[in-house]
């Protein structure tokens, strides 16, 4: 078979059949940011994320949804300490005592998303998702945030599983601590 032939039964470069697309999108979109796309349209407001060990995932989960791009800001996949630092604000001296996987972490990071794009809500995720143990926390140890301007909330996750597992608990924590966050339901202040 040369470069140019495929494989008997498949063409090269096929578009797919229409009746392949047949699903919404929305079908494919967690029902979780569904909810959260509707309560942010619903009361007008405007969200975005900083993500550590999730890299984007809880900001593609968001705009997975259809008409999400009405409200989400956009996200920062702030991985390294230094980002979390320059451009979410997080100060030195947090990063210095608490480390970069911690409940004051995470109240910063959303804080600063929430600054830098302009946005009524900030979530972020920091934690470690494996293999191996990060600054003395043990794999599985998360911690979600999410900020308005009257509302601060971080709650800490214990996750098991693998890293996929952990991101992916991870994300569905985020965005249910996002619904409470909005709704007002079991959200304790945090400082």
């Amino acid at each position: 078979m040369t470069a140019q032939e495929s494989p008997p039964g498949q063409s090269v470069g096929r578009a797919p059949d229409p009746t392949e697309l047949d699903a919404p999108v929305s079908a494919c979109a967690d029902p979780r940011a569904v909810r959260v796309v509707e309560e942010l349209k619903r009361i007008g407001a405007t969200i975005a994320t900083a993500e550590s060990l999730t890299g984007g995932l809880v900001c593609a989960a968001l705009t997975s949804v259809p008409g999400a791009s009405s409200v989400v800001a956009g996200g920062i996949a702030s991985y390294s300490a230094d980002l979390k630092e320059r451009v979410l604000g997080v100060p030195p001296e947090v990063l210095a005592e608490h480390g970069t996987v911690a409940e004051a972490t995470a109240l910063h990071m959303a804080d600063g998303v929430r600054r830098v794009a302009g946005s009524d809500v900030g979530v972020a995720t920091t934690g470690v998702a494996g293999p191996d143990p990060t600054e003395g926390k043990p794999v599985g140890t998360v911690f979600v945030a999410v900020t308005r301007e009257s509302t601060r909330v971080v709650r800490a996750f214990t996750f098991h599983g693998t890293r996929e597992q952990i991101r992916r608990q991870t994300v569905e924590g985020a965005l249910d601590l996002v619904l409470e966050a909005l709704s007002g339901a079991g959200a304790a202040e945090s400082p």
